[in-house]
């Protein structure tokens, strides 16, 4: 293993922003916390008037709706309106990028009626839903048919069109892929009006597979059909201690759930692991397992759904103490496991809501929407954030975790790291992102004939300087990472902070199905492209009036991508 030692670095002198950050508690408590709860209570109260009408009412609301879309779109001119994007608040995404592209001139396409859930069809086995049905919502619906969807990523604010638009990725997914593997068909508006149905096998299979990590930049998504998974009352779950060194945790990470000699009966239904520091970590391993298994004698039920049990990531670190345990955690409790801690950044962001007095005491108010914390922190603390504060995942092929864990280590020292397996598939086309080439070929752990594992190294938390009170360059950090990811075939989801120029963009994904989508259906010159969507900093109106003139020289636009 190669030298983790820290380097050196000189002490960071105080100012005024890290006042701010200290007690930005104070205003997390009396003002973020009191509004999240109520604007969580409300959705809520939407989401059960939506349920109580009809399913023929809900589509015909939902055709109304798009009738909007069409005709707001229709009312762009194209030379003096700007590029198109939803009417969201640019706090509204959750995720660490700032969502500078509203900053400069657009033209907004408001999506905000899009959240109902239009249909649950148990034959078909698949959920209808508008773009902005939340993971919180979702479950609420389908746990009780015991149905969920495939992959149901960890955050109930976690929307459908952020996840199938971007990334999205759960513990089900060294079974099912990411999040936008497990769509059916997808309903989009286009830029000239038409609304089009894509699926992987109709005339609009192109823009089916090229949709995923676009960003909403070759439509606007208005409904998706997403594959249901028949599910469980309960998630038996198995807490596996391990220590040693980095490439050791790997390597037992690997092994909980890609078996060696090939038996796939040995493949759990979920998978995840936390690694605690260089030398310890947790590996979970979970099976679906009915009301009448979790209820026999001798078996512990967990109910962490509640707001005054330890956060879940502190309740998995137990094993390190006591040892391999088992548990039965309620299906719909486990897949929320991570929302009331937000990971572990709950800590940052209240050092104390893990005591157990404040959990008893406003557990229930947790945890804050992230829109309300970036509302709330404006740009001094936003800068901050980027160059002190590290949230990035990273997709990796699973036999390089090791070399991850060490990278992250030697760069940032960010502690714990979420880990959590997905396979990558051998498409018809190829997609932004795909597998290593000629992978079938090496018959590594956990590969198939038709894909490639993969990993999510997900690196939420302060980095050690910056804890340390030591100088740390974060802008230089995330240059680095984004660099070994494209030598080491990585991908970068678009929600994080990036460093990336427009050329290393487009070393670390494949744009030619995307660019070949945005000409085909006229995005070029009407939605923005996704790496000036993604880029770091403010557009100036020059980079605004250069995207849109792009659709009167096509060929021009297409070769300076290149």
């Amino acid at each position: 293993m190669s030298d983790l030692r820290a380097p050196l670095r000189p002490k960071r002198k105080k100012d005024i922003v890290d006042f701010l950050v200290h007690f930005r508690w104070i205003i997390v408590i009396f003002v973020v916390l009191p509004i999240s709860f109520t604007v969580y209570f409300l959705t809520y109260l939407g989401d059960v008037k939506s349920a109580m009408k009809s399913e023929k009412k809900r589509q015909k609301e939902h055709e109304e709706n798009v009738k909007k879309v069409v005709n707001r779109l229709k009312q762009r001119n194209p030379t003096k309106d700007g590029l198109v994007c939803t009417a969201r608040k640019p706090y509204i995404a959750v995720g660490m990028r700032n969502v500078d592209y509203k900053r400069a001139r657009h033209f907004e396409v408001d999506l905000a009626a899009f959240r109902n859930i239009l249909e649950i069809d148990k034959e078909r086995m698949v959920a209808k839903v508008e773009p902005l049905v939340n993971m919180g919502q979702i479950t609420r619906a389908t746990v009780p048919m015991n149905l969920a969807l495939a992959v149901v990523a960890e955050l109930d604010d976690l929307t459908v069109g952020g996840l199938i638009n971007g990334y999205g990725i759960e513990g089900s997914s060294h079974i099912y892929g990411l999040f936008s593997d497990t769509v059916v068909a997808l309903e989009v508006v286009l830029s000239d009006g038409r609304v089009v149905r894509a699926t992987k096998d109709n005339e609009y299979s192109d823009l089916f597979y090229a949709i995923p990590w676009s960003q909403g930049t070759l439509g606007l998504l208005v409904s998706a059909e997403i594959k249901l998974i028949p599910v469980k009352e309960y998630m038996k779950v198995t807490y596996k201690p391990a220590r040693g060194n980095l490439k050791e945790l790997a390597q037992v990470y690997a092994d909980s759930f890609a078996p060696r000699d090939g038996d796939q009966s040995k493949v759990p239904d979920f998978v995840e692991a936390m690694i605690y520091t260089p030398t310890e970590g947790v590996f979970m391993t979970g099976v679906y397992a009915s009301k009448e298994d979790a209820k026999k004698k001798g078996n512990v039920i967990n109910n962490q759904g509640w707001w005054f049990k330890p956060w879940f990531y502190q309740h998995a670190q137990k094993a390190l103490k006591k040892g391999e345990f088992v548990e039965f955690i309620p299906t719909r409790e486990y897949y929320h496991r991570h929302t009331r801690c937000l990971y572990w950044e709950g800590k940052l962001i209240l050092p104390f809501a893990d005591q157990w007095w404040f959990r008893w005491l406003l557990g229930w108010i947790m945890p804050p929407k992230v829109s309300l914390l970036k509302a709330t922190q404006g740009d001094a603390i936003r800068n901050y954030y980027h160059d002190r504060h590290v949230i990035q995942d990273l997709l990796i092929p699973l036999y390089k975790v090791g070399d991850a864990l060490e990278f992250v280590h030697r760069e940032m020292e960010v502690y714990p790291i979420w880990l959590c397996p997905h396979r990558l598939f051998k498409l018809p086309l190829k997609t932004m992102v795909f597998p290593e080439a000629g992978f079938e070929h090496h018959h590594r752990q956990g590969d198939t004939s038709y894909a490639q594992m993969f990993t999510d190294v997900g690196v939420y938390y302060a980095p050690g300087p910056v804890l340390r009170g030591e100088e740390y360059n974060g802008a230089a950090a995330v240059h680095h990472l984004e660099q070994w990811l494209i030598e080491n075939h990585g991908f970068q989801p678009q929600y994080a902070v990036s460093e990336l120029n427009e050329k290393d963009f487009w070393r670390m994904f494949d744009g030619s199905l995307y660019e070949q989508c945005r000409k085909k259906y006229g995005s070029v010159g009407t939605f923005m492209s996704i790496y000036y969507k993604s880029k770091k900093g403010r557009k100036t109106e020059k980079e605004v009036q250069e995207a849109e003139a792009a659709i009167l020289e096509p060929e021009e636009a297409e070769a300076a991508i290149y």
